[in-house]
Formats: C-alpha cells, sequence, structure tokens
C-alpha cells in the first residue's frame, strides 16, 4: 500500500487505524541529509511550556477570574511556586526575558513590598492545608537581591507555603554577581539547587552579546555554592549565538563538564528583533545558519551524552540519579514554564511582574510593566493582565503535546489521526518518527525536530501571524 493510499484509507476509515490496518512508517525514498532536515524543517513554531502558548492568552481572564480559580482548589493541594524578580544590572543582548536593567537597589527595594504584598494577597485566596513541592526563583536576576532580602523573601515564601519533605528549592544565578553574604543566605534560606547561566566561554562570543564572564567567575561560583551545602547544580548553554561555531561551544560543553553539574540545558538563541529591540545590537552577519546551528547542537548533544547525561526531552541533559533523569524513566516528567521539570504539583502559582501561573481552570499572566503590576498590588488586587480558560479540547490537545515533548511518543486519538495523517506521513518519510497509524515514536533523528511534531496537534498555530522562535 503507497503513503498516499494508506492516508485515504485512514481518512476514510479512521476506525482501521485500530485495527492494524495501517503499516509502520516509514517506507520511503532514501532520507534527507541532516543538514536537509535542518533547512526543511527551519520553522517558526512555540517551545510549547504550555499549551494554549502565551500569544493566544487575552484580556478575559481578569484578577476576579484568577481569584475564582484559586479559591476552588481543594484543601491540601500541593503546589509549585514560582517568584519572578524582573532586574538585572547589565543587558545581555540576547535575552529574550521580561527584565529592567538597573544600576542603583531603589527600584528592587520599592519592588520587593509589591511582591511580598501579592503573596499575602493570594495566600488568603487560597485553601488550607496546601503545601509546596517545588519553589522557584527567577528572573531576571534573583542574585541581585541583597541577602536580607533574599532572607526575607525565603522566610515569607516558606511559611505561606510550607514545603514538603522532599521538596526542591532552585534559584537561578547569575555568577558575576554572586557574593558570599548571597551564598549563605541561600544555604540558609533552603536552597537545595541552584541553575548558573553561563551561554558560552568564548571572549568573542561573549563579547557579541554583552556578557563578559570569564570561566574563572564560573568556577569560583561552583565552589562557593557547593562549600555551602547546595550541590544540585544546573547549567544554561546557548547555541546559535554570533561568532559561535561547534569547536567553541564544544570548549565551552567540556569546560562545564568538568564541574560535573547534575544537568545541563541547551538552548537554541531565538533571534527575534522585531520583538527585543536590543538584539539589533547583534550582528546578524555574525549569526550562524541552520546547518550551522544544527552541527552545533548535535555536537554538544553528543559530547554530553558521551559524559554519561542522559538526553531528557528536546534539550535537556541529567545524570542518570538525578530526579529529571529519574521521571523521565518513570513517564513522569513534566514541561511548564520552567522547562522541563520534575515537579509533580498539578497548580503552578506564579508572583511577580509578568509572571505565569497554571491551574486546572487556565492559564494565567500578572502585567509586565512594574507600574501596572504594583499599582494593582498596591489597591488590594491581583495583577492578572491576560490568560486564557481552559477547554476540555485545550486539556486534550495540551495532554498530547506535553507527552510527545517529554517522552517523544504519543497514543493519538482516532478523530485527530486523520487531520494530521498527512503531515505525519511526510515526518515519518525523513525518518523524524515511526507511525502505524496510531501511535507516534519521535526517533532520535527525529528529536532535534521535536517541536515541529508537537506542532501538529496545535489547534491555534497560524505560522503568518504567529511570531515564535526557529525549531531547531
Amino acid at each position: 500500500m503507497t503513503h498516499i493510499n494508506a492516508l485515504r484509507s485512514l481518512q476514510r476509515d479512521p476506525a482501521g487505524m485500530s485495527q492494524g490496518v495501517v503499516a509502520t512508517y516509514p517506507r520511503g525514498p532514501a532520507p534527507l541529509s541532516p543538514q536537509e532536515l535542518a533547512r526543511k524543517y527551519a520553522r517558526m513554531v512555540p517551545r510549547y511550556t504550555s499549551y494554549p502558548t502565551a500569544p493566544h492568552f487575552h484580556g478575559g481572564v481578569t484578577g476576579e477570574t484568577y481569584g475564582h480559580w484559586l479559591g476552588e482548589l481543594p484543601e491540601g493541594v500541593e503546589l509549585s511556586i514560582y517568584a519572578h524578580v524582573p532586574f538585572c544590572d547589565t543587558l545581555c543582548w540576547f535575552c529574550g526575558c521580561n527584565t529592567k536593567i538597573v544600576q542603583r537597589y531603589d527600584p528592587v527595594a520599592a519592588y520587593m513590598p509589591k511582591l511580598l504584598q501579592e503573596i499575602a494577597l493570594v495566600s488568603e485566596l487560597l485553601p488550607a492545608g496546601r503545601s509546596c513541592s517545588h519553589l522557584h526563583w527567577g528572573g531576571g536576576s534573583p542574585t541581585l537581591l541583597t541577602a536580607a532580602d533574599m532572607r526575607e523573601l525565603g522566610a515569607v515564601l516558606t511559611a505561606a507555603f510550607p514545603l514538603t519533605a522532599d521538596a526542591e528549592f532552585a534559584v537561578e544565578i547569575d555568577p558575576r554577581d554572586l557574593r558570599d553574604d548571597q551564598v549563605a543566605a541561600l544555604a540558609e534560606i533552603g536552597v537545595t539547587r541552584a541553575s548558573l547561566g553561563v551561554q558560552d566561554i568564548d571572549p568573542e562570543v561573549q563579547r557579541a552579546i554583552n556578557r563578559i564572564q570569564p570561566l574563572d567567575c564560573t568556577t569560583e561560583a561552583v565552589a562557593r555554592l557547593r562549600a555551602t551545602g547546595v550541590e544540585d547544580l544546573n547549567v544554561d548553554l546557548v547555541y546559535g549565538l554570533p561568532y559561535q561555531d561547534s569547536a567553541r561551544l564544544l570548549r565551552s560543553v567540556e569546560a562545564m563538564i568538568a564541574l560535573q553539574p547534575a544537568r545541563f540545558a541547551l538552548f537554541g538563541y531565538a533571534h527575534v528583533p522585531q520583538m527585543k529591540r536590543h538584539m539589533r545590537l547583534i550582528p546578524e552577519e555574525a549569526l550562524p545558519g541552520a546547518d550551522e546551528r544544527f552541527d552545533m547542537a548535535e555536537t554538544a548533544a553528543e559530547r554530553l551524552v558521551a559524559a554519561g547525561y542522559l538526553r531528557i526531552g528536546l534539550d535537556h541533559f541529567a545524570l542518570p540519579d538525578d530526579p529529571m533523569a529519574r521521571r523521565q524513566g518513570e513517564g513522569q516528567l513534566r514541561r511548564n514554564f520552567q522547562g522541563y521539570t520534575a515537579d509533580r504539583a498539578e497548580a503552578l502559582i506564579g508572583f511577580g511582574a509578568s509572571a505565569i501561573g497554571q491551574l486546572p481552570q487556565g492559564l494565567v499572566q500578572n502585567a509586565t510593566p512594574l507600574h501596572a503590576y504594583g499599582d494593582a498590588i498596591a489597591a488590594g488586587c491581583l495583577s492578572t493582565a491576560k490568560g486564557v480558560a481552559l477547554s476540555a479540547e485545550d486539556k486534550r490537545r495540551a495532554g498530547l503535546i506535553e507527552r510527545l515533548m517529554c517522552d517523544l511518543t504519543v497514543e493519538v486519538p482516532e478523530d485527530l489521526a486523520a487531520t494530521v495523517g498527512a503531515e505525519v506521513v511526510e515526518m515519518a518519510d525523513d525518518g523524524l518518527l515511526t507511525w502505524d497509524g496510531r501511535t507516534i515514536e519521535v526517533t532520535e533523528r527525529g528529536r532535534p525536530f521535536l517541536r515541529c511534531v508537537a506542532a501538529l496537534f496545535d489547534a491555534y498555530l497560524n505560522p503568518v501571524r504567529d511570531r515564535h522562535s526557529v525549531a531547531v
């Protein structure tokens, strides 16, 4: 049976899929080279840290809506908590985060009472008996906080959301501004994991992205954290940066392997100067092309695997005894706004300007402008600016996308199999996945294009209108 005839058979009789009617793919011509695949699937698709994705949030979800959803959570609910510190002291030109550059501490000092007040507001709306199994501080740069503010924020959060016995408390670290008193404060409030932004150790690449961070700076930060008992470390690297090539990236990988972090995240740089004006400062002629990006990502991934790290989903790597690796082995890996996670909580509460929350009823995002966020909190209101209520169909598709992104395999409901059939068959012919008419299994060859496969189930995606980063 040819692929086209098989597809037509599927479309005429979807029920046949569950009866083994369709042959397993791929069964097509000689596969494309990796470089040809990189060019063919250089599509602008979401990272799928949520579904629906952020461009489809709208103002119909208000603080009142969010408050109602919080009150509907069951008593004794286990939560994941995220606190956003939207400040940095220098602007990294590659950065896509919501952050404000400050040279004085005054704006940060003015922000902290608002953040603490929001925690109190949300706490009053939640049912009794709740606990926290995952606490994460992100930014911006949480290490811009003074040690005293770190202690206060940690105390307020853990009082409002008591940590479970096995809770993970993670903080994003900028090694360039990490002081000894901050390290002591992090250990004192119970931080168990630190995530260090490194990106690339090459001086020319660092100059091109305005992030000067000597290797000694990172090495010393690791030593100080471990000396105080914060031993579970993550390292973030980025490929696709200006003047970067596989050899340079590999030197960064080797240097970080020597530090033996528990996890790596290997992100592709998303050059979106139309959305982030500071990215216009990056020389576009120095950016690697699709072939070079693909080679960088795969070269780095192969070296990490050779060093004993397991591939986690699309772009994470973990040592075999790390909770993330164990959760993947159990089929319990999750994906949320922080990326891949071992977090088991069904509700994520986000605090701070631009912070995103995820509840069973829907997704919410706080106001991004600091003044809008602060004004709402000062008035005793939640600062929810937008979001989306989840329909049953949203939840179904979100589940399919999450399992694909985490497990690289998913069983496709019969009503969707015919809808995505033509594209699945093409991807199967290209060797990205296997397909028996019911189950998609993404191959190692297809792993770099995982977002493209997940996009097949995105009912909202509009490639012409929506702005996303390139898939590889």
